[in-house]
C-alpha cells in the first residue's frame, strides 16, 4: 500500500484511511485513523449517529449487531484487539459467548468515548468482512432451456475437438441448469442479513419495471470470450449477451441493480459497469462438486487451460435466445446439483 495515497473507507457517510500494520494475531491487522479534524477526543457530534447511543444512570452505552462469525476478529488473538480498543477510547466492549449471535455492547462514561469505540469497530467489521469469500450473488439466470440445449452442443463440439488442449475437461463446464449472468457478488453472514438483502431487491422492483417496460428482455447469446490477457492461459471462458434489439437496456438494468445494493452498504462496487458475462467454462469448477462432470477433490492450485482452439473455433458459437423475465438473489452454494443455485429473493420484470 502506498503510504502517502493510503486505501479511504467510508462508513456511515464519514471518510477514514486505512493503515496496515503486521501483528501477531492475524497476518495483517488493520487500523484506521478518522480523515476529519484532529483533536485529542472524540467530538460529540462525530462519529456514529449519536441516536445510537443512549444514556444510562452509569453513563452511556450503544448495541451493534455483527454476525457471529466475526467476533474472533473483534477479539484477537488471547483478547488483545479488544483490550486495545477499550483502553484507547475508555470503554468496555461486551461480545456474546461462542456460537452465541447477538449484540456488541460498548458503554462508557462519556457519550464521545462510546462514539470513537463504535466508530473503530464499525471500521474493523468492514475490514474484516471484506476478507471473507462472497455468500450470495445477484444474477440474471441464463437457464432456458433453448439456451441450456446450445450450450450442451457447445460442450460436446468443444470435448470432441478440443479435449487434446492443454486443460481442457469435463469437468471445468458450467452446471447447464446453472446458467446466469452474474450482476454482484454479497457477503451475507446470518439470517438478517440475508433478509435485509431480499428487503433491499424488493425495493428495486419499480425500477426494473421502468427499465424493462414491464416486459420480458429479449436476448441473445452468442459468442464467446475470455477474461484474461492471454488466451493460451484462460481460468474462465464466458458468453457473449446482448439485446436482440441492440438497446442497452440490460447494461441499464445490471448498472442500477448495482448502484442500489452499493448505496445500500450491502455491495463493495469493483467496476464502473457491470461486466455481463454468462460463464461456460471456469476452471474453479475443478474443485466444484456441484459442476456437472466433477467429481474431484480440491486441488492445490488452480490449472488454467489453452482456450485458442476453443476461440479459433467456437468464438461466433450461437447458443441461441431467450427472454429475460427476473432477477435473482442466490446462495453461493448449493446441496442440490441437479438445480439452480438456492434462490433467496426474487423479482419478475412483469
Amino acid at each position: 500500500m502506498e503510504v502517502l495515497r493510503p486505501q479511504l473507507v467510508i462508513i456511515n457517510g464519514r471518510q477514514y484511511r486505512r493503515n496496515v500494520m503486521k501483528e501477531e494475531q492475524f497476518e495483517e491487522e488493520e487500523e484506521f485513523s478518522y480523515t476529519g479534524p484532529e483533536s485529542g477526543d472524540v467530538a460529540e457530534d462525530e462519529g456514529c449517529d449519536p441516536q445510537r447511543i443512549e444514556q444510562t444512570d452509569k453513563g452511556f452505552h450503544c448495541a451493534v449487531d455483527v454476525p457471529s462469525v466475526l467476533y474472533k476478529y473483534i477479539i484477537g488473538k488471547k483478547g488483545e484487539t479488544r483490550r486495545r480498543l477499550e483502553h484507547d477510547t475508555k470503554t468496555s466492549i461486551s461480545i456474546p459467548k461462542q456460537g452465541a449471535e447477538g449484540p456488541i455492547v460498548i458503554t462508557g462514561a462519556r457519550r464521545a468515548s462510546v462514539s470513537s469505540a463504535l466508530t473503530r469497530l464499525e471500521l474493523l467489521v468492514d475490514s474484516f468482512r471484506r476478507k471473507q469469500p462472497f455468500t450470495h450473488f445477484l444474477s440474471l439466470p441464463l437457464n432456458d432451456p433453448g439456451i441450456q440445449d446450445g450450450f450442451l452442443r457447445f460442450k460436446e463440439a468443444v470435448l470432441a475437438q478440443c479435449s487434446q488442449d492443454h486443460g481442457v475437461e469435463a469437468s471445468i463446464f458450467q452446471n447447464p441448469s446453472k446458467l446466469h449472468l452474474t450482476v454482484g457478488t454479497l457477503v451475507l453472514l446470518n439470517e438478517t442479513e440475508v433478509r435485509k438483502a431480499c428487503e433491499q431487491l424488493q425495493q428495486c422492483e419499480d425500477f426494473i419495471r421502468e427499465i424493462t417496460g414491464g416486459r420480458p428482455l429479449e436476448l441473445e447469446v452468442r459468442g464467446v470470450e475470455y477474461m484474461n490477457d492471454d488466451p493460451a492461459t484462460v481460468d474462465v471462458l464466458y458468453a457473449k449477451v446482448n439485446m436482440k434489439d441492440g438497446s442497452d437496456k440490460l447494461q441499464v438494468l445490471a448498472d442500477r441493480l448495482v448502484e442500489h445494493f452499493v448505496s445500500s452498504g450491502l455491495m463493495v462496487r469493483e467496476w464502473d459497469r457491470v461486466k455481463l458475462h454468462g460463464t461456460v467454462m471456469n476452471t474453479l469448477f475443478r474443485r466444484d462438486s456441484t459442476a456437472e462432470g466433477s467429481g474431484r477433490k480440491t486441488p492445490t492450485s488452480r490449472e488454467a487451460f489453452d482456450a485458442r482452439h476453443v476461440l479459433k473455433t467456437f468464438g461466433a458459437f450461437t447458443f441461441g435466445d431467450l427472454e429475460l423475465n427476473s432477477v435473482l438473489l442466490s446462495q453461493r452454494y448449493s446441496s442440490d446439483c441437479t438445480g439452480y443455485y438456492s434462490t433467496a429473493g426474487q423479482v419478475s420484470f412483469s
